[in-house]
């Protein structure tokens, strides 16, 4: 698949992701939906950079495919939700071969879908309650 960071592509990525049983039960809500609200965009996309490069970007993973915690941050839930968990994900659902360092483009790609998820649960989910799971 080719890394592409129009909006229009991630939304129709995320809309197929979103079809999947496993993806579709990821929703933005409690601690982490507040940390959203709380941070920001910016710091969000920030920590998102940051968690991507430490557990993501490596060419082998330290616990690849265990390496991303379900709950904690609003970027792991996004992680699971969108398929940028692991390596294997990666591979999979976005066509990001395993057994590389990922490139910045593909970095910045990942970062991108992760966000886009985050900002789409929030539009979605303003008027809802934010209770726990």
């Amino acid at each position: 698949m080719t890394v592409s960071p129009d909006p229009r592509s991630l939304d129709q990525r995320l809309d197929a992701l979103a079809r999947q049983p496993f993806r579709a039960r990821f929703r933005l809500r409690g601690p982490e939906r507040v940390t959203a609200e709380e941070k920001g965009a910016a710091t969000i996309r920030w920590h998102a950079y940051d968690l991507v490069a430490k557990r993501l970007a490596p060419a082998e993973p330290y616990k690849d495919g265990k390496q991303t915690p379900y709950r904690g941050h609003p970027v792991f839930v996004a992680q699971h939700a969108t398929a940028t968990c692991c390596r294997s994900c990666l591979l999979r659902w976005h066509g990001i071969p395993k057994g590389r360092q990922l490139s910045r483009a593909e970095h910045l790609y990942v970062v991108e879908v992760i966000c886009r998820w985050i900002e789409r649960e929030l539009t979605r989910g303003a008027g809802e309650t934010s209770g726990g799971d």
